[in-house]
């Protein structure tokens, strides 16, 4: 596809097209969801306007990033309970004209068509900025797209194309492969950004959605290629004996980074460090983001890390999706896919976060009535009604006291 470019004078950086854009984007991106924190305690912090973002830090990262060539910088409407635009816009002021600032519109905020144009200017206002250069539509699936439809959100992206406030029209994404596929032909989008990591490779929208969009042009941005830190951080003793075995000597965080920019079809990568240390280890290992770099031998370390993953779920649920659709509207897979990930890297408060704030109350497993029409379906024989009690308990239970 030619979307690779080496580096530019000055700079160790590497650089690929964003899509069917003329932009070149840096292969790693600065995302700024996980910025370091001022007293933080939850891993959820991130989300709480009460802790306060700690700017020496965080500016001395913004810095270093600039100073590597990381040229792609991503926030939010609602990261760090509404700073990280301000902080993002304050720091990035005076660079702006070599950088491309993406944020995203917050369709949970959206009541009535009017609230696009509102949040939309709030949003120039804290990054300080008369335009963007991509605006993505937060968070999209299928009920939620629905919603986006409905008031007008794809007109509202038309009329910021063409008056110039933003530069590339966009989407992150939450759902289903099938959905995925359904948003990617209803509009003329210049970008998407997916979940997408060596663990999660057939997650959501995966390596087949990455394909898909790749295949049409639009540029791929990554977001949780290092899942928060779960998939490098507390590494079981088995898993490190195979990371161990590779032909090659990698940290966790190199091996993980360099297969994702192992697929051509992927844009930028962000990086959610929250230190500056972890964000010179991310730039320090850019000298190797070229796709079809790595070995069938390295390739292969990576099958067995997955499988060696697998083995220790809790549900043994492949994701494959044959049990839906529930007649109750419960999402099977990704209720399995967060009580196993709240187990697997032990991080019980942040998925139950994600599960009492990403799912629709239909989706969540409360809803299910034990009709079984999904055990019949269920190519690994799981018995999902008496497991969809296991995740009510966990993630629920806070609310059924």
């Amino acid at each position: 596809m030619g979307r690779e470019r080496k580096q530019k004078k000055g700079f160790a950086m590497r650089y690929r097209k964003l899509g069917k854009t003329n932009a070149d984007a840096s292969v790693l991106g600065f995302g700024a969801m996980r910025l370091p924190m001022i007293g933080a305690q939850s891993p959820m912090a991130g989300f709480d306007p009460n802790v306060p973002i700690d700017e020496v830090e965080a500016t001395k990262m913004i810095h270093h990033a600039l100073e590597q060539g990381v040229n792609y910088f991503d926030t939010a409407y609602g990261y760090h309970g509404g700073q990280s635009e301000t902080f993002v816009g304050k720091v990035l002021r005076e660079h702006r004209s070599k950088v491309m600032i993406a944020t995203k519109l917050p369709v949970w905020n959206l009541e009535k068509p009017e609230d696009l144009e509102r949040i939309f200017s709030e949003q120039l206002q804290k990054l300080q900025t008369d335009y963007l250069d991509v605006y993505l539509i937060h968070g999209i699936g299928a009920t939620t797209w629905e919603k986006v439809k409905k008031l007008g959100g794809l007109e509202f992206m038309d009329k910021l194309l063409s008056s110039g406030r933003i530069r590339f029209a966009g989407f992150s994404f939450h759902d289903e492969l099938q959905v995925f596929k359904e948003i990617i032909d209803a509009y003329d989008w210049s970008l998407c950004q997916i979940q997408f990591n060596f663990y999660d490779q057939d997650y959501q929208a995966g390596r087949e959605g990455l394909v898909y969009a790749a295949a049409r042009n639009i540029g791929v941005v990554i977001m949780e290629p290092l899942r928060g830190g779960k998939v490098v951080d507390k590494i079981p003793p088995e898993i490190q004996t195979i990371w161990d075995s590779a032909p090659s000597k990698k940290s966790p965080v190199e091996w993980a980074m360099r297969w994702i920019w192992n697929f051509e079809g992927v844009s930028t990568v962000l990086t959610g460090a929250s230190s500056l240390a972890q964000l010179k280890d991310h730039t320090r290992i850019v000298k190797d983001a070229s796709a079809d770099s790595l070995s069938p031998a390295e390739l292969a370390v990576f099958d067995k890390v997955r499988a060696a993953y697998r083995k220790m779920l809790r549900i043994d649920c492949t994701g494959c999706g044959y049990c839906m659709k529930c007649p109750n509207g419960v999402n099977i897979p990704q209720n399995f896919a967060m009580y196993n990930d709240a187990y697997l890297f032990h991080s019980i408060e942040q998925n139950a976060f994600f599960y009492n704030s990403m799912l629709t109350p239909d989706e969540k497993a409360s809803r299910c009535f034990d009709c079984s029409i999904c055990v019949e379906k269920c190519p690994q024989k799981i018995n999902i009604p008496e497991e969809l009690i296991k995740v009510r308990e966990l993630f629920e239970k806070s609310e059924t006291k």
